[in-house]
């Protein structure tokens, strides 16, 4: 039954076979705008631009039949880059290839484990965060390319875009760099004016026809062959099986955020539509696995060609299957004049890319929120530049816990209070009423009593002396964890141990069942509980000396 609800059924194509038109038109459009990209990320990925453009036409016939979005557009991305430039470097191709066949195993057993849903828990800082890291590190990237620099040598970007620079100081190529900036001026200020014209793609031709034409020393990307001839999955010995689970890991973990993120930012676009969480992932691990097999890189939902999809008027999954058969038709038709195409002018639409990446009202929104989520923010980003993306995610994440915790922790408050007496009791006299008083402290506990706020009330309850009876109230304690249970315990035995008696009132049953399991009750049991304040105020006159000692109930 779970694996069936993943699977595509004949309603997703309905709509599609009734009216294709503007999903044929909306895929076209796509195909024009992720050409450029998806060789430019072939490319910076190590593999080469075959590989770009086998992600993208496997990838996404494969995830937009099984994926869970009908607007989502799948295929290599700037931030999956990012991840596979230290894997191709560490294992080469072979190894980026079976790690995209081991992330897609991996995205399908967490598909059929419905974890799909948990990315809406992800922190919007560290969201944030990573997404200006992940520009400005692809940004990095392109320094050689646009700098004409075949080889630039470092274990990190900014190391190899440093070295870049350094050599480009040394022996400048002013055409190579002309041509990339001129690129990504076309791409950012076409887009803004006339958002709907592939300007990527424009550039791209006039920055390859004018290299042929005035015979300009740019280099081209190579030789792209018909049949995408890409790097093929090569056999993987045991134990280097072993060394690539980790990185396995970390690329369907970004392939599970990034195309979760991009299929609900595509909800947000779009009136009335809702993507399954688990299904997408179903359908980016099926992309995956099919990928590798064919040469491609680890492929995930491109958030800017879902909104190009969107915004072109697609309406279902046939505009994203058509922009995978559009892109598989030109590069098997016009593979020549693909493999023309200079590499700084890829690298102009990517340094494009990158700029429109940054939502600079977000960052700014986020960084007058608080100053805890611009702390994180600022983290997340560091550690995406200086380290890598997993490594970011976990730390921003951690610390935004930490200081969730903190601030939940903050609002534990241990208050004394004064005994709940009527004040027109004449029941009692005047002088019991005063050794009430000066007898029998109430404290009530609001609040989570859990392990980062316990240990506070710990110290508090143990300063209490020169009294018979503690009250505690925990009608307001809104959480109980073991640790704040045990804290409750050490401090209980404290007071007992120094002959304070100690009663609780309102204390919830599943409270009790926690307290009960570690013996954090008091010495009294059942008859030191009870239901209402007023009922332990009345058994408390038991434990007051003579000789206004009232009878006890």
């Amino acid at each position: 039954m779970i694996v069936r609800a993943l699977l595509p059924t004949w309603s997703d194509w309905r709509p599609a076979v009734r009216s294709p038109g503007a999903d044929l038109l909306s895929g076209l459009i796509v195909a024009l705008v992720a050409l450029p990209l998806a060789l430019g990320f072939g490319i910076s990925s190590g593999l080469g631009a075959a590989a770009g453009i086998a992600t993208a036409i496997v990838a996404g016939v494969v995830a937009a039949v099984f994926g869970g979005s009908r607007f989502q557009v799948s295929g290599p991305t700037g931030a999956m880059t990012v991840v596979l430039v230290p894997i191709f470097h560490q294992h080469g191709a072979s190894g980026v290839l079976a790690v995209g066949l081991l992330a897609g195993i991996v995205l399908v057993v967490l598909a059929v484990a419905g974890v799909g849903r948990a990315v809406r828990y992800m922190p919007a800082p560290v969201i944030e965060g990573f997404t200006a890291g992940i520009a400005v590190v692809i940004a990095l990237q392109q320094f050689p390319s646009a700098l004409g620099i075949a080889h630039a040598h470092g274990e990190k970007v900014w190391q190899s875009a440093f070295d870049a620079v350094r050599h480009y100081a040394a022996q400048p190529h002013h055409a190579t760099l002309a041509t990339a900036l001129i690129v990504a001026a076309i791409v950012l200020i076409g887009g803004r004016y006339l958002p709907k014209l592939p300007f990527a793609l424009i550039a791209v031709v006039i920055a390859t026809v004018a290299a042929k034409m005035f015979d300009l020393d740019l280099t081209p990307i190579g030789s792209v062959p018909a049949g995408l001839q890409a790097p093929t999955l090569g056999f993987v010995h045991l134990d280097q099986l072993g060394t690539l689970i980790a990185p396995a890991l970390a690329v369907a973990a970004l392939a599970a955020l990034e195309s979760l993120l991009s299929a609900t930012a595509a909800d947000g676009m779009a009136v009335g539509t809702r993507h399954d969480p688990n299904r997408e992932l179903f359908g980016q691990g099926l992309a995956n696995i099919a990928a590798p097999l064919f040469g491609g890189v680890p492929a995930t939902g491109a958030i800017a060609r879902t909104a190009v999809n969107v915004r072109s008027g697609a309406r279902t999954r046939l505009a994203a299957l058509t922009h995978a058969v559009v892109l598989a038709a030109i590069i098997y038709l016009a593979a020549p004049l693909v493999a023309d195409i200079p590499l700084a002018a890829l690298a102009g639409v990517l340094l494009a890319t990158t700029v429109r990446m940054v939502e600079t009202a977000s960052l700014a929104a986020i960084a007058r929120a608080s100053k805890g989520d611009a702390a994180i923010m600022a983290v997340t980003f560091l550690v995406t530049v200086a380290l890598d993306l997993v490594t970011a995610v976990a730390v921003g994440v951690g610390i935004a816990v930490l200081l969730a915790l903190r601030s939940v922790a903050k609002e534990a408050r241990l208050q004394r209070l004064p005994l709940d007496i009527p004040a027109d009791d004449t029941d009692h006299l005047a002088a019991e009423h005063d050794l009430l008083h000066d007898h029998i402290v109430a404290y009530r506990i609001d609040g989570p009593l859990f392990f980062a706020a316990a240990h506070r009330f710990l110290l508090e309850l143990a300063e209490v002396s020169d009294v018979h009876v503690v009250i505690l109230r925990m009608s307001h304690v809104t959480a109980l964890d073991t640790t704040g249970a045990l804290v409750l315990k050490d401090a209980i035995g404290k007071l007992e141990h120094h002959g304070i008696a100690v009663l609780m009132s309102g204390l919830r049953d599943d409270h009790r069942r926690c307290l009960g399991a570690i013996g954090a009750l008091p010495v009294g049991g059942d008859s030191s509980i009870f239901a209402h304040t007023p009922d332990a105020i009345a058994r408390a006159r038991c434990y007051l000396p003579d000789p206004v000692k009232a009878p006890c109930p």
